[in-house]
């Protein structure tokens, strides 16, 4: 079994911001599939040609690992069957880079997810949000608590269904045939 989770924070005031395009895209991958209220977050199993369990903690950003923790604790999921899609200042906006481990970046969701599944090696599906313009007044954590830009907000539901492109490539071919391809593109 295979956990996706996305990132993003619980309630009306966070929907829209860039730091909840991880809900936006497993949103999308679970389509019409019912969601219910378990491991402090909403889930969902997806069972077509692989059984596929989706997560949205609801723990806000910085407790994420909790509830990563309680779902792949329930399923005995290994943390190399975990996938977490994040928001990611480092990639350019519209990008989409796939890989195993690494560092946090200064990201707290990801730090609690490390934390709570001890270990580092676990998929990330890193969606480009971009750097905060050179005119902007405030902190990167500032940035991605706000909404698109006008222009980025058009192109969301394109970028949100190349994140879900990526998941399934990823589930139907494979970790390493999925980088190849997702991280090629530019």
């Amino acid at each position: 079994m295979l956990l996706v989770v996305g990132l993003g924070n619980p309630g009306a005031r966070y929907e829209s911001t860039r730091h909840n395009i991880g809900f936006k895209i497993v949103e999308a991958l679970a389509g019409s599939a019912a969601w219910t209220e378990r491991f402090k977050g909403n889930f969902c199993l997806i069972n077509d040609a692989h059984k596929l369990g989706v997560l949205k903690p609801s723990t806000f950003m910085n407790l994420s690992g909790q509830s990563v923790r309680a779902a792949s604790d329930f399923y005995k999921i290994a943390p190399a069957d975990v996938l977490v899609v994040h928001d990611e200042l480092d990639v350019p906006w519209r990008q989409l880079r796939l890989k195993l481990g690494g560092g946090e970046a200064g990201h707290n969701g990801l730090r609690s997810v490390t934390e709570h599944l001890g270990t580092r090696d676990y998929y990330r599906l890193r969606v480009g949000i971009g750097r905060p313009p050179p005119e902007f007044q405030g902190s990167g954590a500032d940035f991605v608590l706000q909404a698109f830009a006008p222009v980025q907000k058009a192109e969301l539901p394109d970028f949100i269904a190349e994140g879900v492109a990526a998941i399934r490539l990823f589930i139907e071919r494979g970790a390493s045939q999925a980088m190849n391809e997702v991280n090629r593109k530019r």
